[in-house]
């Protein structure tokens, strides 16, 4: 066996929060959420951008060599983990809707605000009078602050530019924020996110746009790796979303679903009838589509900011998903109108209060499963030799007091692929 060469090694960490169970490969579902496999005084050594080595300080040391510059940190009284991954994001869009969230306080509905000419649409207006240097400076600013806050990777939609030329104009932008930010962004395609109002009265022909010429546009440019519908009564129906998940699907396209957000209309179910890689908010999605999905291997992935921000009185079935033995994952569903958040800090603790879900149970939603819900479970989501040296130092010597301190930052340093970025 050779014996493994490291230009970095953290050292010492009181915690070193691993989420790699060698015997099982996947995503950690149900009850096994709280098994974070944690190294007490643990080391990971680092060749590159990929780990080499995981293990308890004094033999790991004992089992590399160092490279000549190699560069050895001490992580003593701090927990190391792997960086948070958020698996829902719209971080890529003009203006911003300060005055929707005054109303919504002073006792507007989300729908009320839509319905006057607020909501997606007034960001659709603000995204389709913006350049795409525009759109890349504002989403610069939001990357900078999710990588603040431990965030490594995240998946990014479009969805408000609701026409061939500005959906286009929105993934360039993520494709080339990608390309220049420490921070990697999946692209996700979601023309489906709302109704153009000039397709009002004929919403079936925006999804024939939508079909014959958003997707084979986006595809044949390779500007993203997922295809997304709004499922929802008063904006894409089943059937509206069956046709454009088929068509996605044709053109190579992998799937995810906003489900079942503000009513049941059966979303979690078509997110399992087409092996979805994940279906999202679930507010409403009810046993059925919980039983469907699991068998299907879908990840269930909840935005509980969503609803803080939102003020609903219900949340989603966070702790029956876990029951019934789904992978469940955390995301900000960063965005101007209903989340305006960069931090899966503050999500992890909404998690715990909201879903009552344990700080070990939110920190595997926020990691392993979330790699899993962008299908990036392969690469990054736990600490394990081969996977890329992605890891969060913090200012805690428990894990549980990441969720535990609400509202602030606990992040001591963030690595990406082996690099120290912040």
């Amino acid at each position: 066996m050779l014996t493994p060469t490291a230009s970095l090694i953290i050292k010492n960490a009181s915690q070193l929060v691993t989420l790699h169970d060698p015997q099982k490969i996947g995503p950690k579902c149900g009850n096994l959420m709280t098994n974070l496999d944690i190294i007490n005084n643990g080391a990971v050594a680092v060749n590159g951008s990929r780990i080499v080595a995981i293990g308890e300080t004094n033999k790991l040391l004992k089992q590399v060599v160092l490279t000549r510059r190699a560069k050895v940190i001490d992580a003593e009284r701090r927990v190391v983990t792997p960086g948070l991954i958020d698996p829902h994001t719209h971080p890529v869009f003009a203006g911003q809707r300060a005055a929707e969230f005054e109303l919504r306080i002073t006792g507007r509905s989300y729908m009320e605000i839509a319905e006057a000419g607020g909501g997606i649409i007034s960001t659709v207006d603000a995204v389709r009078k913006a350049t795409k240097n525009t759109l890349k400076l504002n989403g610069k600013r939001i990357l900078d602050r999710m990588l603040s806050f431990g965030t490594t990777t995240i998946e990014a939609k479009s969805g408000y530019g609701l026409t061939t030329r500005d959906e286009i104009k929105q993934l360039l932008a993520i494709k080339e924020l990608n390309d220049e930010h420490d921070i990697d962004l999946i692209p996700t395609f979601l023309g489906a996110h709302e109704i153009p109002l000039e397709y009002k009265n004929n919403p079936d022909d925006y999804v024939s746009l939508i079909c014959n010429d958003m997707i084979p546009k986006v595809v044949a440019r390779n500007l993203a790796v997922f295809c997304d519908v709004f499922c929802e009564q008063g904006v894409f129906s089943p059937k509206q979303t069956r046709i454009i998940l088929q068509t996605a699907q044709a053109y190579g396209l992998k799937l995810k679903i906003h489900a079942d957000e503000l009513s049941n209309t059966g979303g979690a179910e078509l997110a399992a009838e087409f092996d979805a890689v994940s279906a999202d908010h679930l507010v409403f999605a009810g046993d059925e589509g919980i039983h469907l999905m699991q068998k299907a291997g879908v990840v269930p992935v909840l935005l509980p900011g969503t609803t803080f921000f939102l003020g609903m009185n219900q949340a989603a079935p966070a702790r029956l998903m876990i029951e019934k033995g789904l992978p469940v994952a955390l995301a900000t569903d960063c965005n101007p109108g209903s989340s305006m958040t960069e931090s899966m800090q503050i999500i992890m603790t909404l998690g715990c209060l909201e879903y009552k879900m344990t700080p070990a149970e939110v920190l595997s939603a926020s990691t392993l499963n979330a790699a899993f819900a962008i299908d990036k479970g392969s690469e990054i989501g736990s600490l394990a030799p081969g996977k890329f040296a992605d890891l969060v130092i913090w200012d805690a010597e428990d894990y549980r007091e990441i969720p535990y301190h609400y509202g602030g930052n606990m992040v001591s340093s963030v690595y990406k692929k082996g690099v120290k970025v912040r």
